[in-house]
């Protein structure tokens, strides 16, 4: 008799790929309402014909500009408008950060209670308990695979802290993904991205609950990060590299929201509560660390561990060698965010005198608890010395 297999899958009630696919966008949003908080975050040039499309569809938009990462104060700004708009639909075009506002927006119209009621950590956690307005998340970045994962994140300056609202109420009823919407993304965007959405497969592969679904999208959407991320970042318009980072970062964005992430993840929520940086580009930087220390503590530790095995896979997966082991992906890692010049942690302002109030902040984050193996002082401090310098 095999192993007793159990999981759930949650997702967007429905994922529309391919290139072009934007142009339907404002006949999605007629199907649901007439008068919409749209959260953009793109230039003018992508943005105009959206509008322009949306207007032509009889659609009253009102547009809230997401300028950086969302922030507590913003989204309650944003609340107030969306509200006196008495928007029907919600609508996101753009990164992660405009996605997860829109998640808010979409979520608490409808509700008078304070946004901090429903906030981990710094508010009152609550639950939510109504189904949040009809919302259609559009990606331009491939990276967050926030279009289908039911948190959104929230920085809060007063707290120097990221916080999140959970809940099945948050996932879009349409996630649209156009990889042509992400052509228009500078190389450093791409870069920072795109290794944000390769961390994020790997971590749900090598997490204690994984998913048979899950490593599925894994397996597959490894080797094609591998493939397109440097073809993506050095020539912006390379339609087939560009396709395969959207297709990548999509199942990103199902993976975590289907199993458990890790210490990168863990790490990086609370560094980019204490710092200003790209989340993708900390995570990058996390990432090869994170790999090797984890490796070495379950070989010291816990021998016999499947996510030994499972490290190997990854990297085959990455270099496309049958006999790469374990070690050899974080050097590939290594090289690969070298290339792409992403910036050490000290860019950023950091230093050793933060590691305790970071490491505090990791061990209790909730990423942290699906890490593999229990990560303590000595090894988080080893993966900072290494992402702090490159």
């Amino acid at each position: 008799m095999g192993l007793a297999v159990q999981f759930e899958f949650a997702t967007a009630s429905r994922i529309i790929f391919g290139a072009g696919r934007a142009e339907e966008l404002g006949g999605l949003v007629a199907a649901f309402g007439r008068r919409a908080f749209l959260a953009a975050g793109l230039s003018a040039e992508i943005l105009d014909p959206i509008l322009q499309n949306l207007q032509k569809n009889g659609i009253d938009t009102l547009i809230f500009s997401v300028t950086g990462e969302p922030s507590v104060p913003m989204a309650e700004n944003a609340l107030v408008q969306a509200r006196a708009h008495e928007c029907d639909v919600v609508l996101a075009v753009g990164g992660g950060s405009a996605i997860d506002l829109a998640k808010v927006i979409a979520a608490l119209s409808n509700d008078s209670s304070p946004l901090i009621d429903y906030l981990e950590v710094i508010g009152g956690g609550r639950q939510l308990t109504h189904p949040s307005l009809p919302f259609i998340a559009v990606p331009t970045t491939s990276g967050t695979g926030a279009e289908v994962t039911r948190n959104a994140v929230l920085t809060s300056p007063e707290h120097r802290v990221k916080v999140s609202l959970r809940s099945p109420y948050l996932l879009p009823r349409v996630a649209l993904v156009d990889p042509v919407l992400t052509h228009s993304m500078p190389p450093q965007v791409t870069a920072a991205t795109g290794l944000d959405a390769l961390t994020q497969l790997i971590e749900p592969f090598l997490c204690k609950q994984p998913s048979p679904l899950v490593d599925a999208l894994a397996r597959d959407g490894i080797p094609r990060i591998a493939k397109a991320l440097r073809p993506a970042c050095h020539n912006g318009d390379d339609p087939e590299a560009r396709e395969q980072m959207a297709l990548a970062a999509l199942y990103g964005g199902l993976a975590l929201a289907n199993a458990k992430l890790g210490a990168v993840h863990g790490i990086a929520a609370g560094f980019g509560g204490m710092f200003a940086a790209p989340h993708g580009a900390v995570c990058a930087r996390l990432l090869p660390g994170v790999m090797q220390i984890t490796l070495e503590t379950m070989q010291k530790h816990l021998p016999d561990a499947p996510q030994i095995a499972r490290m190997d896979e990854i990297a085959r997966l990455l270099t496309r060698n049958n006999r790469a082991r374990a070690f050899d992906a974080a050097t590939w890692l290594e090289d690969l965010i070298d290339e792409l010049a992403i910036p050490p942690l000290q860019e950023y302002g950091f230093s050793r005198g933060d590691f305790e109030k970071l490491i505090e902040k990791s061990i209790h984050s909730s990423s942290m608890k699906g890490h593999a193996v229990a990560l303590g002082h000595k090894e988080l401090s080893a993966v900072l010395e290494r992402a702090m310098s490159g």
